[in-house]
């Protein structure tokens, strides 16, 4: 499967339920990136080097880490990927990934929230600077303002957590994807879910189109 959808879609939530429910890996790009580098692997190496000179690491480099990634045991039996891919030329070398494994796609799943939505999604959290918890201004707010209920901490908000940071990754995101949404509607595989919901309906549809179901 494949999840995609805006910063703040909540598609971190969801992976984690699919994930403990099938009991296969959410695979997310960035995290294998970062666990080559540090594992010393030689496709690691050259990452790293690529990533420590500022340069965005091509596409056949990660469709080279997916594809190690994906090899595993663990992936044996499906896996959740989350990052990957975001352009076209990363959604046919998914497909030859997969094919030189003899499978193919369940289901690509987009969960479908608003600009303006993820903007108060994101730019509402704040984060604990000395013990790392979380709180939000609208949804989750703090007894004290500024003030981490949990340890009496500064709460901070994320350089990325800035609406102009936003808006320029959600611009980012709508020019990779719409392109990418096409062109798996047009293999079948798309499902879109409107994510602007409680996380127990999303979770039901997500599970339905999994499953083989209708989304709402």
């Amino acid at each position: 499967m494949v999840f995609l959808g805006p910063p703040g879609a909540g598609k971190g939530t969801q992976a984690a339920i699919i994930r403990d429910r099938y009991g296969i890996p959410h695979v997310s790009t960035g995290e294998i990136i970062r666990d080559a580098i540090a594992g010393g692997t030689p496709m690691g190496d050259k990452v790293r080097v690529v990533v420590e000179s500022g340069k965005l690491v091509p596409d056949e480099m990660i469709g080279d880490i997916v594809a190690e990634r994906l090899g595993r045991e663990d992936a044996r039996n499906g896996f959740l990927l989350d990052g990957f891919p975001r352009t076209i030329r990363q959604a046919e070398i998914l497909e030859n990934v997969m094919s030189a494994r003899n499978e193919g796609l369940t289901a690509v799943i987009k969960l479908d929230v608003g600009d303006d939505q993820v903007v108060l999604r994101l730019s509402g959290r704040r984060v604990c600077a000395a013990c790392g918890a979380l709180s939000h201004t609208e949804f989750s707010a703090p007894k004290r303002q500024g003030v981490c209920d949990a340890c009496g901490g500064r709460l901070e908000q994320r350089r990325d957590d800035r609406e102009e940071v936003i808006r320029r990754r959600l611009s980012v995101y709508h020019e990779q994807t719409e392109p990418l949404v096409a062109h798996y509607a047009a293999l079948g595989l798309l499902r879109v879910i409107d994510g602007d919901r409680p996380c127990g309906e999303v979770t039901r549809d997500v599970l339905a189109a999994i499953e083989g179901g209708a989304a709402a």
